[in-house]
Formats: structure tokens, C-alpha cells, sequence
């Protein structure tokens, strides 16, 4: 097996320009690769193109950060791509106490692996885990953070999105909306009062994220329209690290993205800065999903208990892009859930001018209508061609082992 470390080395930041005069720079890193009995080690520049000229030169220091990374490029490949050599640091270091490490926790297997890799090569007292709960959630979920926090004994800290202000606001222009006009088809654009009395009473802050988006935007988060990720995650996680800035201190905010999991992720960088005394470490962008359940299990550390029910990925219960076999198995086992979404369809299309919203888009079901969420299920729940019931998967017991990664072997 192949071991490998990529020390940060002496975290250098940007410090005050106006008291100092100096500008510090993203550090190095120094990679030990470890087969057999040989070890070899480089040190690698920084990954933002704009920071190179700055690098020349990080030496690694006393309190060096290692970060553990696992599948390394071939002899060859590393060859071609030839490092840099660093030197000594030319910026101001920040000292350890003013760097805070944010490790994006969402309760599945990447953010868990990133997570060990932080608390086994940070002080302890500068990381900080942070969960962005979206409403949305399976109670396995919540269950793994408290699991999580008794075997690493660490807090994990919970945001959470508030859209009172926003569903205050959209309440106002609803009862004041007195326009004229009319769009292309030739309906008015203003709200009718039938429609304006049916949304006034559903509008009303539920406390729940996810609902109280949707509730504000008057529709249901899609994938060309996928706000949740921004509103719900994104948005809160950059304010919370934006805080810490505020109180004089440079963070490292640390990511559990891979490339292999999606297109729009296949360009991801491992190490880039995006601010002034903000940049963000993703350690185990290269690595496969195997690699990150089988990190995890040398730890000691169980994964998610929804891997082994037939769910491909942990968080929204149902995410909106959610695959056909995932939600026939969402429905067999948690029905519950898709109760509750139906619940929530109800809910928004009140609170909207035309009551269309559903979960899903349209044609989620292959329909030429509006599909909700029972009609999706029913979909999900046939064959190919989305018409025939699969007979075989309405005689499998819903209890039993189901994994897309091989855990139940």
C-alpha cells in the first residue's frame, strides 16, 4: 500500500499590510511517498498559478501541518511534472494560534476521511468541524455527527439557513402587489386576491431550511436551478469563516470533494487560495471512493449506516438528483420520508401564484404534467421503459444489506 504526507509547511498568511509591509504566501508541500522500504520526498509549490512567484521557497518548519493523501501518480507521470524546490519563506508567518482549520462535515464517507486526516495532523485546538444542516436530512444523519463527536472527541459545530426576513419580505409584496401588466400568453402578472389569500396563509417561516427556502422562492431547488447548495450550505459555511476572519484570524478551509464523483467536480484543485486570508485544501481530491472507505476503516471509524441501505450518498433525504434506484429504495425503506415530502409539495404549491411546485422537475417520471412525488415513486419503482412494475424488486426484503460500494460483502 502506498502511504503518503503533504505538509502544509509553515502556514504562511497574509498578515496586515499597513503594520508590516510584508505579504506572505501560501506554503509549500513537502510529499513523502513511501513503497516498501524506500521513501522518496519533493516539495510541491502552491497549486494557485497567481501564488507561484510568492512560493519560491517554504522550508519546512518546527510545526509543519502534515496531511496524509493516498494514491499517488505513477514514477513516470511524477517525473514529467516536476516539482519545485522551496526555499526559505520570504512573507510573514502567521503563528499557529491564528489559523483556523474548517472541515465541512456532512456525515458521509469523504467529509468523515477528511476530517481524520485534519484532527491527525492539526492541533487540535484550531479545528473546527461545522455541519450545514439543510432541513432535509435523514435521521441517520444527525446520529453519525453524535457518533462521529464520541470517537474523535470533537464538536462538531451545526449551522443553520434562516429565511424569516426573506419569507417576511415576499409576504409584503404579495399583499402590495397591485401591477397591470401581462406576460407574453397574456396573463396578468400581478397576484389575484384568491391567490394572494391562499399564500398569505401558507407563507409562514416553518423553522425548517429546506422548506423555508422553497417556501421563499415558491418552488422546489432543480438541477439547472440548484440554489439549496448555495442558500443552504455554501452561503452559511462562507459567512461562518468570513466571522472568524473578522476576529483577526486566516483559515484553511478544508473540503471532502473527489474528482471522480461528478463532471462539474473533475477540475477540481487540491490546494487554491480565494482570498486575502481565506484558501481551501481539498487532501483526498485524487482519491477513489474505495480508498476513502477503506481510510476510514484503519481509523477505527464506522461508515454511515445509510451506505449499507441502498443509498449511493448521504444528506438531502431525497436529494432532487437523486437516481431511480436510490429512490425505489428510499421508498421501501424509509417511506416516511416520501410522506413528508408530499407534505412539503402541498405546503409550497399554496404559497405559489400558479401551485405547480413539486419536488422534482416535471418530467422526473417521463409524464408530459406535473409529477409529484408519489408519481415519481411509482416511476422508480419500474422497469426500464418506466411503465411495468419490476416484479423480482417487489419481492426483495426491504431490511436486508444493500450497498453500491461492497460494504455488506
Amino acid at each position: 500500500m502506498i502511504d503518503t504526507g503533504c505538509a502544509l509547511e509553515s502556514l504562511a498568511m497574509r498578515s496586515s499590510e499597513a503594520a508590516t509591509g510584508t505579504r506572505t504566501t501560501m506554503p509549500a508541500c513537502s510529499i513523502s511517498t513511501t513503497t516498501g522500504p524506500t521513501t522518496t520526498t519533493t516539495t510541491l509549490a502552491s497549486a494557485d498559478p497567481t501564488l507561484q512567484h510568492l512560493d519560491a521557497g517554504h522550508a519546512a518548519t518546527e510545526g509543519s501541518i502534515l496531511v496524509e493523501s493516498i494514491p499517488q501518480k505513477p514514477a513516470k507521470a511524477r517525473q514529467q511534472a516536476k516539482p519545485k524546490t522551496a526555499a526559505a519563506p520570504t512573507g510573514a508567518v502567521v503563528e499557529s494560534g491564528k489559523v483556523k482549520h474548517v472541515i465541512s462535515v456532512s456525515g458521509g464517507k469523504d467529509s468523515a476521511a477528511t476530517l481524520l486526516i485534519a484532527i491527525d495532523n492539526c492541533p487540535r485546538e484550531s479545528i473546527i468541524p461545522i455541519f450545514c444542516d439543510t432541513g432535509n436530512e435523514h435521521e441517520a444523519v444527525y446520529e453519525y455527527l453524535y457518533y462521529l463527536e464520541s470517537a474523535l472527541n470533537i464538536k462538531i459545530t451545526r449551522l443553520k439557513a434562516e429565511f424569516s426576513e426573506q419569507i417576511a419580505r415576499k409576504r409584503m409584496f404579495i399583499a402590495r402587489d397591485m401591477r397591470t401588466r401581462r406576460d407574453d400568453s397574456g396573463r396578468r402578472i400581478r397576484w389575484s386576491n384568491k391567490a394572494k389569500r391562499r399564500a398569505l396563509n401558507a407563507l409562514h417561516p416553518t423553522g425548517n431550511p429546506f422548506l423555508d427556502l422553497c417556501l421563499w422562492k415558491g418552488r422546489f431547488p432543480s438541477r439547472k436551478a440548484q440554489f439549496c447548495t448555495e442558500e443552504l450550505k455554501r452561503n452559511i459555511a462562507v459567512e461562518f469563516q468570513m466571522n472568524l476572519m473578522d476576529q483577526g484570524f486566516s483559515v484553511l478551509s478544508w473540503q471532502g470533494i473527489r474528482r471522480d464523483e461528478s463532471l462539474n467536480r473533475s477540475k477540481s484543485k487540491k490546494f487554491e487560495r480565494v482570498g486575502k486570508r481565506l484558501w481551501i485544501f481539498r487532501p483526498i481530491v485524487d482519491w477513489s471512493a474505495d480508498d476513502v472507505f477503506t481510510f476510514c476503516s484503519n481509523k477505527h471509524i464506522k461508515p454511515n449506516p445509510l451506505y449499507k441501505q441502498g443509498m449511493g450518498r448521504v444528506g438531502c433525504m431525497p436529494c432532487i438528483n437523486a437516481a431511480k434506484p436510490e429512490l425505489n429504495q428510499i421508498a421501501k425503506r424509509f417511506p416516511e420520508h416520501i410522506d413528508r415530502i408530499h407534505e412539503w409539495e402541498l405546503l409550497v404549491s399554496a404559497a405559489s401564484k400558479r401551485q405547480q411546485p413539486t419536488f422534482f422537475a416535471v418530467n422526473k417520471s417521463g409524464a408530459n404534467k406535473v409529477a409529484d412525488i408519489y408519481e415519481v415513486i411509482f416511476w422508480a419503482k419500474t422497469s426500464r421503459g418506466g411503465k411495468q412494475l419490476n416484479f423480482f424488486d417487489e419481492l426483495e426484503k426491504n431490511s436486508g444489506c444493500s450497498s453500491s460500494y461492497g460494504l455488506c460483502e
